[in-house]
């Protein structure tokens, strides 16, 4: 891996959890760290905590914005902003476009501006902060875990097309987080997630971890590689299995009158 030393890194949704364990990271490792969040508050307090740039706002539209705070150049940006929506099919419009827009489009945008200048100079590295639910699933939200296979299969297409042009892709995706998000997962996280959960800084020593080998997929639970092996060699037994997930749930669901 080249010396992070002085090189521009955006990392969205940075206020705090997986984002701010990222900021401090490469920080640490001297990067000079643009911190994105849509609350200016806790953006502005990891970035001073780590000697880094506040740079608020919407994660769909933060490159040009970072890209001018951090001198006009961006040599790693972290697609890591992510929004959990509960419920499958009945939920309305707008919590699957709120979903689509920050878990998908965001990324989508950032590369729209990032991967022709990368792609001229020949490097560049683009971080996609998936979730194990989309190379899995999650029980309870269609619209997260049908975004994060998006974003998952974004990220892939993005090392398929780019790879041999210098420009490295790497897609985290952990299980249980010890985060915000994961305490509003409700009763589905406290089944799934909650158990096996790591520290946001486990999650950034992964991912450098995958820097080192340009790895794509960065899996924090050395777990998930077995579930999505055994995903694609008996896809119908990884569903059963799964559905066994899905009654536990309910009957959780039941027991608290929900």
């Amino acid at each position: 891996m080249n010396s992070l030393r002085d090189s521009a890194v955006v990392v969205t949704g940075a206020g705090g959890g997986i984002g701010a364990a990222l900021a401090r990271r490469f920080a640490a490792e001297g990067a000079r760290v643009a911190v994105n969040d849509r609350d200016p508050e806790r953006a502005a307090a990891v970035a001073e905590e780590i000697g880094g740039i506040s740079v608020p706002g919407d994660a769909g539209t933060v490159v040009g914005p970072a890209r001018e705070a951090l001198g006009g150049t961006v040599d790693t940006f972290c697609a890591n902003a992510g929004l959990a929506t509960e419920g499958g099919p009945e939920s309305p419009d707008s919590a699957w476009d709120a979903a689509w827009d920050t878990n998908v489009m965001a990324h989508v945008r950032a590369a729209r501006e990032l991967i022709p200048g990368w792609v001229e100079r020949g490097s560049g590295r683009f971080v996609s902060t998936v979730s194990a639910a989309g190379l899995l699933t999650m029980v309870g939200s269609a619209p997260y875990s049908v975004t994060k296979h998006a974003a998952l299969a974004f990220a892939e297409w993005l090392a398929v097309t780019h790879r041999h042009q210098g420009i490295d892709v790497h897609a985290i995706c952990p299980e249980g987080v010890r985060t915000d998000m994961l305490d509003s997962t409700g009763i589905a996280g406290d089944l799934v997630l909650k158990p096996g959960a790591v520290e946001p800084a486990a999650v950034a020593d992964a991912l450098f971890d995958a820097f080192a080998e340009r790895r794509f997929l960065v899996l924090p639970h050395p777990d998930t590689a077995r579930y999505y092996a055994a995903r694609a060699a008996d896809t119908d037994k990884w569903l059963g299995g799964m559905n066994r997930v899905q009654r536990a749930y309910e009957e959780r669901l039941k027991e608290a009158g929900a």
